[in-house]
């Protein structure tokens, strides 16, 4: 039997001994890797299959839907430039992070905005870095350095060990629930690359270490050869793995803040498992740890150019780095319980912070317990003090003294943290059962998987999601905000939605936008305009810099003729805070539109609105509606609707704009009523769309009985609209016998409108004994000039 000398963990120097070992079967081993990071990725997929029907959700809106940059792959640097982090950029959660926003653009490519590629990639992410882990694990285990545990060191032998604990260790980690916010949740991808990178840059270091042949008996797959000559240089090899390791480094630095420990951890790591103190690693391997460390430049490029995220990050923001680091210690805690018992997983914790010393002093104990212990392990028991290293390296950068202010917990924190817990429990099992822990490891890995599944029935829409939140954290603010989004897009659910914005601002009642909420919920209730207006006019107050908050209450004042000024000065302070606010502009020319004398400035306003965005439907259809008002100009605001149609043929309003525009054109009357079918087709329930074509109809000979019917149909969804009762009562007065009803229907319409003119000099006629039925012209009725 061939020996070698294979060091203990935590030795610094190799013992003169030598442990016996035989030569592991090559082959074997090979098998035992492949099959095991088989049953990784088939395991990855039963556990996130029903994930990939979920919806974009949270940040995901302005990380990939709303995000400008990710819409073309070439150029590339478009895609590796996402929007800095500036307060009102909407794109915060790529801010900084070139990489993933980088892999946003490589789905929408492919993909579009189809969410299930969007989930796949954030699965092949995750499994990547599972079968990563497992490299990692393997390796390490291999060598003699790494045998964490007594057991672990007298089973080496045999070959098995090393690679079924590394499978332990990758397997349920992949397969913790606590994972499924960083794999189910598209745009904290972040995080998922992120921890790639990071296991990519110490996985290429063990390979580059291998290649020099450091590392005695790292490799399970040696040969007799090198066993009998350990010291076998490759320095080619050796040298690419490096590279390797610091170009994994550079992406992850590219991907997320997080990536920061990297190089450090690295050098632990090689003092731990390889050189044996931080001396020999430095003086063997300078250039590579000043080229990992060089990696920290762009890191800082990044960050600096995020402006602190938008405000959200860093000693910059409203929250105190002292009451941030407090609460960290509970969020440790219970990222660590989440980590040994997964319940119950929140997506959103809100903002809440400790504001008292003695109210987190159980928990500090517990986090200066593991940090001492972990001090101790370093020199006593390395390996151990490694792991140790490893979970409070992570966290550091979002879990310390630096306020994140959006989060002060969030279980994607511990996607990477978490392996070092697995890593140690998987470990002290074995090292107290042996090969019978594999049966719980196990029984652990299919438990963990189907409350993975369990987990990600959450994500299925946004309304369990939510609701689920909320009932696991009543007091988060913006978890109440959110269901009530949510609930204000269903049908007859806008009082819940109402109950929720009141809840919310009832946590956080000086946050304007909550009070934008309500607002724009109370303005889908019929005659609750003017709790809509205190709700904008409270928002502005708390936020005058809000745009939005000013373009909502100049909306509501709008439909106050009155208050026309103040809708004005609205608008204009929106523009005046964003000049890029292609709403406000709309709404300013819609204001300006109602005043006398203003239809010039309309029309400006229009137009820059089109300069920003030649795209706009709306803004389209809003300049022919200007436009039609203009003598002349009638082609001008035809070519307008037009345009509207081409970008919207699925709108009914477009089509419905067009034809009443066609429809005061001379001899278009089949175009408009061609038009108005169109609406029609896309929303049969459009009482004026049904009133104009009867319009429209009765100009064309033959088709008085159509327009007969498309009035009726109108006043079927519109009973109270007088104009339709007036348009069906001119048009049965051409029908010989239908004079008692034609009367009736304009009778209906005086009392509904008792201003109508019109009406009410034909019945003075048709009282008249000289009165003759049919004196009316049968163009007479009118059509809505409604712009919708």
């Amino acid at each position: 039997m061939d020996t070698y000398c294979r060091p203990f963990a935590g030795e610094l120097n190799c013992p003169m001994s030598t442990v016996p070992s035989p030569v592991p079967n090559a082959s074997t081993s090979r098998w035992h890797s492949l099959l095991a990071g088989g049953i990784i990725i088939l395991a990855g997929l039963a556990a996130y299959w029903n994930s990939f029907s979920g919806p974009f959700i949270l940040d995901d809106a302005v990380g990939i839907t709303d995000n400008p940059t990710i819409r073309h792959l070439w150029p590339v640097w478009q895609a590796l430039t996402p929007p800095h982090g500036m307060p009102d950029d909407g794109a915060r959660p790529v801010a900084g992070r070139p990489i993933a926003n980088f892999s946003l653009a490589v789905n929408y490519a492919f993909s579009g905005l189809a969410v299930p590629g969007y989930h796949a990639f954030n699965l092949l992410v995750h499994t990547l870095a599972a079968l990563t882990l497992f490299g990692v694990v393997r390796r390490t285990l291999e060598c003699g350095r790494g045998a964490l545990t007594p057991r672990a060191t007298q089973m080496r032998g045999e070959g098995t060990p090393p690679t079924m604990l590394a499978f332990a260790v990758a397997l349920l980690w992949a397969l913790h629930p606590l994972q499924t916010e960083s794999v189910t949740y598209v745009v904290q991808r972040a995080e998922s690359l992120m921890g790639l990178f990071y296991l990519l840059t110490l996985y290429c270091f063990i390979r580059s270490a291998d290649e020099t042949g450091e590392r005695q008996g790292a490799r399970g797959e040696i040969l007799e050869k090198e066993m009998r000559e350990p010291q076998v240089i490759r320095p080619l090899a050796s040298r690419l793995w490096s590279l390797a390791s610091v170009f994994s480094c550079l992406l992850g630095m590219a991907s997320k803040e997080v990536m920061v420990s990297a190089p450090l951890i690295v050098l632990l790591y090689d003092r731990t498992f390889v050189a044996g103190n931080f001396r020999q690693a430095w003086a063997k391997r300078r250039l590579f740890y000043i080229s990992l460390a060089a990696t920290w430049l762009l890191l800082g490029y990044l960050v600096a150019n995020t402006h602190g995220r938008g405000g959200t990050a860093g000693f910059g923001t409203s929250v105190k780095w002292w009451s941030y680091a407090l609460t960290q210690f509970r969020a440790i805690v219970h990222y660590l319980r989440l980590s040994l018992w997964p319940d119950p997983l929140v997506l959103d914790y809100g903002t809440g912070l400790a504001t008292r010393a003695v109210d987190i002093v159980p928990y500090a104990m517990v986090v200066l317990l593991l940090a001492t212990g972990t001090v101790v392990a370093l020199w006593r028991w390395p390996a151990v003090g490694f792991l140790g290293c490893w979970f409070f390296a992570i966290l550091a950068p979002t879990s310390s003294v630096v306020p994140v202010a959006t989060q002060t917990m969030a279980e994607h924190r511990m996607y990477l943290a978490l392996a070092a817990v697995v890593a140690l429990f998987v470990l002290g099992l074995y090292s107290w059962l042996g090969r019978r822990s594999a049966v719980i490891f196990l029984a652990l890995a299919v438990g963990l998987g189907c409350v993975t599944v369990q987990r990600n029935k959450a994500y299925h829409d946004e309304l369990t999601l939510w609701s689920d939140t909320v009932a696991h954290c009543p007091d988060n603010g913006r978890a109440h905000d959110n269901l009530g989004n949510t609930l204000v897009k269903l049908p007859n659910r806008i009082p819940d939605a109402i109950a929720e914005y009141e809840a919310a601002i009832r946590l956080n009642p000086e946050v304007a936008k909550l009070h934008i909420n309500l607002g724009n919920a109370w303005l889908k209730l019929p005659g609750h305009s003017p709790d809509a207006m205190t709700e904008f006019e409270t928002a502005v107050r708390l936020d005058p810099r809000s745009e939005e908050a000013h373009n909502d209450l100049g909306s509501v004042l709008l439909d106050v003729p009155e208050r026309l000024p103040d809708a004005v000065a609205e608008f204009e302070a929106a523009l005046r805070l964003d000049p890029g606010a292609i709403e406000a502009y709309n709404n300013l020319g819609t204001a300006l539109l109602k005043m006398p004398g203003r239809l010039p400035d309309a029309i400006t306003q229009y137009e820059a609105a089109l300069r920003l965005d030649p795209d706009s439907m709306v803004t389209h259809s809003n300049l022919g509606s200007a436009l039609l008002k203009v003598p002349g100009r009638l082609s001008d605001a035809i070519a307008q609707y037009e345009a509207a149609v081409r970008l919207k043929p699925d709108v009914a309003e477009a089509h419905y704009n067009l034809g009443n525009a066609l429809l005061n054109a001379p001899g278009r009357s089949s175009d408009a009523i061609a038009q108005f079918e169109a609406a029609l087709r896309i929303n049969p329930d459009s009482a004026e769309a049904h009133d104009n074509l009867g319009t429209a109809l009765l100009k064309v000979p033959g088709r008085l009985p159509d327009a007969i019917a498309q009035y009726e149909a109108a006043l079927r969804l519109d009973p109270d609209s007088a104009g339709t009762h007036y348009n069906l009562g001119c048009a049965l007065l051409t029908v010989p016998g239908r004079l008692s009803d034609a009367m009736a229907q304009l009778q209906a319409a005086l009392r509904l409108n008792p201003d109508m003119a019109s009406a009410r000099e034909i019945l003075n006629q048709l009282q008249n004994p000289h009165g003759l039925e049919g004196a009316v012209p049968v163009d007479s009725p009118l059509h809505s000039n409604d712009i919708h």
